[in-house]
């Protein structure tokens, strides 16, 4: 993967949120919204932007899409993923984000991949 594609996504804070939140587990664009307080079409903007890069990986569960971090990240990508995730540790908006996951966690699961 080209470290210039992987650049070029990780210089939107919303992005940077949505992959952080990708690392703990798949979402739909329903659980972005309710855990980043941002409108659907935003999210899904930011989405296919990642998409298409490479960054994230969709597959379609029933009605919706559901998000996921690559199985196999080419090594450019596992180093940014993780240094994201060293970083992103002390910083207030990603600290509230990874809480309203944890919170939200067992309704998450309990509702497939996605009960909107």
């Amino acid at each position: 993967m080209e470290l210039v594609k992987i650049y070029e996504c990780l210089c939107d804070r919303t992005r940077l949120r949505i992959l952080q939140l990708l690392a703990a587990r798949p979402l739909c664009v329903c659980h972005f919204q309710a855990l980043l307080g941002e409108p659907q079409v935003k999210i899904s903007k930011h989405l296919a932007y990642l998409r298409k890069r490479g960054l994230v990986k969709a597959k379609r569960e029933g009605n919706w899409m559901v998000y996921r971090l690559p199985e196999k990240p080419s090594p450019e990508l596992a180093r940014n993923l993780a240094c994201l995730q060293d970083c992103a540790q002390e910083d207030k908006i990603f600290k509230q984000d990874r809480a309203r996951l944890a919170k939200q966690a067992k309704a998450i699961a309990a509702c497939g991949p996605c009960e909107c």
